[in-house]
């Protein structure tokens, strides 16, 4: 082919591929500007609303007939997009957030409309951080908030850990913050635990890779999985192996079907031990490995990790979404527990 014909080509492409930048830059852009601009319409509009109800025209009251004959004529004028259902929850939006410089311009209306589903400040505020940090699509914020993911982090701490979350995301600055308990494998679609074997987990959250590092949360980048290593002639295989470039270090999991026993910690203190000195590099911190079963008994595993210096977690996971009032339940409790026992030491102290 003629050299100066490759050049052009080559000098078109690169143009077409300009233009396509910066399209879709400016694309970008006007979705942001115009989710902002929603939001803050909705806001305004659910202000009205709200005002309108205390000035006592209006019984501010989710049964009255308020809404229903807005949602008509705000149909019949203006068209779509106020049904009874988008007014309740723009009435709620202004509600939640009173000040207008505490609505994120990060998240577009079909994030507020999830998030504003929850009854619970705390959980509201925390999904909001998260949607900001992680740039959580509405899918994506769906599935979290289906697997009550605030609650299954916010079971692991005490109720200062449970305001920082809630003011700040889920922060993740040491190992034990990338640990849930449970791990919420619903995604995978394997039936009930008497017909699938470690192999067919395994394969099931490779094969869905994307769900499953959305579970295990923001840094994971995946290195691969059966990763073999050999010592004396032997073949060692990790189920699953990871890298997390926040924390810099290896993450190595171990799959087990049922109940998780002591040779399974000493299988993978064995892998740690290996990856700290064979693997690792001048850069990366110690490894972090994680056993997950569908069980564990607590005493058995107190006993099995004493003495492991090694940074080894063990965890449960479910092919089911969480029960929801159950976990809110555990979760106030925990927190009221934690309460009683503060106030106590203090009238210890007096």
């Amino acid at each position: 082919m003629n050299k100066d014909l490759i050049k052009t080509n080559e000098s078109y492409n690169s143009l077409v591929n300009d233009i396509g930048s910066i399209l879709s830059e400016a694309r970008g852009k006007m979705s942001r500007e115009v989710n902002s601009i929603m939001v803050d319409t909705y806001w305004h509009i659910g202000k009205y609303i709200v005002e309108y109800e205390q000035q006592g025209k209006e019984r501010a009251e989710y049964g009255s007939n308020l809404l229903n004959r807005l949602s008509k004529d705000l149909t019949r004028l203006y068209g779509k997009g106020f049904g009874r259902s988008n007014l309740l929850y723009i009435r709620k939006l202004y509600i939640c957030f009173p000040k207008s410089g505490t609505v994120s311009h990060l998240l577009g209306w079909s994030h507020y409309y999830e998030i504003l589903k929850s009854d619970n400040e705390l959980e509201r505020s925390f999904y909001i951080k998260e949607c900001e940090r992680q740039r959580w699509s509405v899918r994506e914020l769906k599935r979290q908030m289906s697997s009550m993911l605030f609650h299954r982090i916010a079971l692991s701490k005490d109720k200062e850990g449970v305001l920082r979350l809630v003011e700040q995301g889920n922060e993740v600055q040491s190992p034990k913050d990338i640990i849930r308990d449970p791990f919420v494998l619903e995604f995978v679609g394997l039936p009930d635990i008497n017909h699938y074997d470690e192999s067919s987990l395994e394969q099931s959250l490779v094969s869905n890779l994307g769900q499953f590092m959305l579970e295990l949360g923001r840094g994971f980048a995946f290195i691969g999985q059966q990763y073999r290593f050999s010592i004396a002639g032997r073949h060692y295989y990790v189920d699953l192996v990871f890298y997390h470039v926040v924390l810099k270090t290896y993450v190595l999991i171990d799959l087990k079907r049922d109940e998780v026993q002591h040779e399974d910690v000493g299988q993978m203190n064995f892998y740690l031990n290996y990856f700290r000195n064979e693997v690792c590099t001048a850069g990366d911190n110690e490894p972090i490995g994680i056993v997950l079963g569908a069980t564990a008994d607590k005493m058995t595993m107190e006993y099995a990790m004493g003495g492991i210096s090694n940074q080894l977690f063990v965890s449960r996971y479910q092919l089911y979404l969480p029960d929801r009032e159950m976990l809110e339940n555990e979760l106030w409790r925990m927190m009221r527990k934690q309460e009683l026992l503060q106030q106590q030491r203090l009238e210890d102290e007096l």
